[in-house]
């Protein structure tokens, strides 16, 4: 797939920035095209694989926001998007639509940017091409508050509704404990990147290759034509007697061993089901899907066919449908095989139920602290109006 890629706000931009080096680090050629947008200055100067003629500011000339971002406010955030929207659109025109088979937009639900611009943006892109348009979203853990668990149950709504797919990524599923706040996002991020780089830049090569059981842009594409929410899962093992991964590309791949002496096909057998059973971006039933795809990437010799089919048929039964896609993406010199698994339209997301009473439960005591407040001003009134002055 050819993707358009637009990052809204400071982890969005986050995200689109990773998937564009990990591209370049597995020689794949996904982002035809890497936009962000923020409305803080100091973001912009963040990412390092978009071009800095690719990052666009919004808001320097808003009373509210002068460059400095929005405060977590998501109604400033969609005013800021409105008010530069013709700004945005120049931007849009420089994307050369005929080069990318959709627009992917990324963006945090949980910050004021991502989650008040993002569905602006969308808004704008849906009416301005005729392209599939996806949003990858990021949702708050339970740890950064009721704030942004209230922008993110606000947003989603409109998030879902106005993208051709929504796919989602859970902050409180994949945060470690014993890491700092900065190195959680950072190691989130290259995660979320090798798992939408792999699934999404499944068939797209710098130089040509023949694939066994080709996977291709319609193919991804049909899986994602079901709307609604989807999640992700991932696995990845050495390959036998390939050389140690060093460097940073080592740092965006999760491996684990397999048994030494197992079949191709058992191994691809066991990857697809530790995809699935094991993290996915967003916890979910995957019972609860209406379809599903399957990518296989590693060197051609890895690859098997009876592994691929036994894989696809452990789906159709795990996911209950027969609505099952899948295919190879080989890569010559690659040092593991990994599984990557596309569950779309799941219903059966207790995190996302888990945001939306997180979001309750803040709007309900935000409406207590207004009344204890206008109570307050209530009896202040009432005691300077209550007052006499002393007779002399």
């Amino acid at each position: 797939m050819k993707l358009g890629t637009i990052g809204v706000g400071n982890a969005g931009s986050k995200v689109v920035d990773k998937m564009v080096e990990f591209e370049t680090l597995t020689n794949r050629s996904l982002c035809r095209d890497a936009l962000v947008i923020n409305t803080a200055r100091t973001d912009l100067s963040k990412p390092d694989h978009v071009p800095e003629e690719r990052r666009i500011l919004i808001g320097d000339t808003h009373q509210k926001a002068k460059g400095h971002g929005v405060g977590g406010d998501v109604e400033v955030g969609a005013e800021v998007a409105k008010n530069d929207i013709d700004e945005i659109r120049r931007a849009f025109d420089d994307v050369d639509i005929h080069e990318v088979d959709a627009i992917l937009v990324c963006a945090s639900l949980g910050g004021g940017t991502g989650s008040g611009a993002g569905p602006v943006v969308i808004n704008e892109l849906q009416k301005m091409y005729d392209e599939p348009v996806y949003a990858l979203g990021v949702l708050p853990g339970q740890f950064e508050g009721g704030r942004p668990a209230l922008n993110a149950a606000r947003s989603l709504q409109s998030f879902v509704a106005n993208v051709d797919n929504f796919i989602a990524f859970d902050n409180d599923a994949w945060r470690s404990k014993d890491q700092t706040v900065g190195e959680g996002y950072a190691g989130m991020n290259r995660e979320l990147a090798t798992r939408l780089v792999t699934l999404l830049g499944a068939g797209e090569y710098d130089e040509p290759t023949v694939a066994e059981n080709v996977m291709d842009a319609s193919d991804i594409m049909r899986t994602l034509d079901t709307g609604g929410i989807s999640s992700i899962g991932y696995a990845s093992t050495p390959v036998e007697d390939a050389d140690e991964e060093e460097g940073l590309l080592g740092r965006f791949r999760e491996t684990e061993a397999v048994e030494s002496g197992s079949t191709p096909a058992a191994k691809i057998n066991g990857l697809v089901r530790r995809a699935v059973n094991s993290r996915l971006t967003l916890p979910c039933e995957s019972s609860s899907a209406d379809r599903a795809l399957i990518v296989l990437s590693g060197p051609p010799s890895e690859l098997s066919r009876k592994g691929l089919e036994s894989a696809r048929e452990w789906i159709e039964d795990e996911v209950d449908t027969v609505d099952v896609l899948a295919g190879d993406d080989p890569r010559e010199g690659a040092s593991a095989l990994s599984a990557v698994v596309l569950l779309s339209n799941v219903t059966e997301t207790p995190r996302i139920d888990a945001i939306q009473q997180q979001a309750v439960d803040a709007q309900d005591k935000i409406a207590h602290q207004d009344a204890v407040r206008e109570e307050e001003i209530e009896d202040l009134i009432t005691d300077d109006q209550g007052k006499i002055d002393p007779v002399l």
